[in-house]
């Protein structure tokens, strides 16, 4: 009999793509800290419980600068670029608030609402090819993946004729099937993006990434190697994460008919079942830190040095906090999840994403009001556990 209090490996598959391992239990159960197992066999903390979540994602003391020693690495693929500069995400304040400031009035809530528009018609032309070519068809190729990067692609400035390239380098980056993959995929990324700063120096447009250029490369604020690193995490976050967010929120509703009945009687009730999607699926599961100080929770000590991570599709069903964590209930509050974390670094896209998910689930189930699976449930194939989750194929017919 397994020892209940033997740390828990971190992370695991999902057995369903929109459930917690099964062998996340006892985490739940131990709420708000646990003891877990890197793939490597090193040990580090997991957090588990909702309001220590909040408190230590705002907290100073744990460190998001993955080059500190003890910065944990769930997958040898982390490993192998964590000594890589990374913008945003691997930096702490102050140098984390001045990146922030150079790139925050474009992901604004204004922002969003202004892209709309724009949104709403790529939207509606990914819809369009897929209907005319008729069922069945691949939900994540014709429709998930292309929106977001379309999206990404017109407000960066960069040319979506060059998707299946991007594209295949983040997948690579991000589940490729070795570290040495994942090197060759952050390389050939860099090479890409540094050459197309280096034509938007020349001849800038009116993307983000020609205003970066314009206000800081030019004027000599930022360097070219860091505008590159800038350009990865919001090229790479920017579709990768809605995209999964897309597929795999099409299949839970379609597993959930009679939660889906009640959202097309009434779409109103979208904005609160996009936020309640993005709780229980916390499709980015496994938050990194680095304590720089001891820290006390709960009565136990984190110590300097200790790798700290968030599983957040378990905060996220912290029962204290949503009563009947796994059910889906549009009409609960969900709006203090952590899907997209909290704190400085709360996820700079997360409005964009929201209108993204909005116009998209709402736009799909609209204009195909027979839209099914075209393939047993249990058949289709989702992502591992130690990456963003996500179907990997979306077979659907209507």
């Amino acid at each position: 009999m397994p020892d209940p209090t033997a740390p828990v490996a971190f992370p695991q598959d999902r057995t369903c793509p929109y459930q917690p391992p099964a062998s996340y239990d006892p985490l739940r159960a131990a709420r708000p800290l646990a003891r877990i197992t890197l793939y490597d066999g090193r040990e580090a903390w997991l957090v588990t419980g909702h309001a220590a979540a909040r408190d230590l994602l705002a907290d100073p003391r744990l460190s998001s600068d993955r080059t500190r020693p003890g910065f944990p690495a769930p997958t040898a693929r982390f490993a192998a670029v964590r000594s890589r500069t990374a913008a945003l995400l691997g930096v702490d304040d102050p140098e984390h608030r001045a990146q922030r400031r150079t790139v925050a009035a474009d992901f604004t809530l204004k922002r969003a609402v202004a892209l709309r528009p724009r949104i709403q018609q790529i939207v509606d032309e990914r819809l369009d090819a897929m209907i005319a070519q008729g069922p069945p068809a691949e939900l994540v190729s014709a429709f998930a993946l292309p929106v977001p990067s379309m999206v990404i692609c017109a407000l960066l400035g960069i040319p979506y004729a060059d998707h299946d390239f991007f594209e295949t380098q983040s997948r690579r980056l991000l589940r490729g099937p070795s570290a040495a993959d994942v090197e060759d995929a952050r390389a050939r990324l860099e090479e890409y993006l540094g050459e197309l700063i280096d034509r938007k120096h020349e001849d800038p447009g009116t993307g983000l990434l020609d205003d970066l250029v314009r206000r800081g490369l030019r004027e000599g604020a930022v360097d070219r190697d860091h505008l590159v690193s800038m350009a990865i995490i919001l090229l790479v976050a920017g579709h990768e994460t809605t995209a999964n967010m897309i597929s795999l929120g099409t299949y839970t509703l379609l597993r959930h008919p009679g939660r889906l009945a009640e959202l097309r009687a009434d779409p109103a009730l979208l904005p609160a079942a996009v936020e309640e999607l993005m709780r229980v699926l916390s499709i980015a599961d496994g938050l990194l830190r680095v304590a720089v100080e001891d820290i006390e929770v709960a009565g136990t000590t984190i110590r300097a040095g200790d790798g700290v991570l968030f599983a957040t599709s378990v905060i996220n069903r912290d029962e204290t906090v949503y009563p009947d964590p796994d059910a889906l209930d549009w009409h609960r509050s969900a709006r203090h999840h952590v899907a997209f974390g909290f704190g400085i670094h709360q996820c700079l896209g997360q409005n964009l994403a929201r209108t993204e998910l909005e116009i998209a689930l709402g736009t799909l189930f609209e204009r195909l009001p027979g839209l099914r699976l075209a393939a047993p449930a249990d058949e289709i194939p989702f992502k591992p556990g130690d990456t963003i989750q996500g179907m990997l194929e979306l077979p659907v017919t209507w």
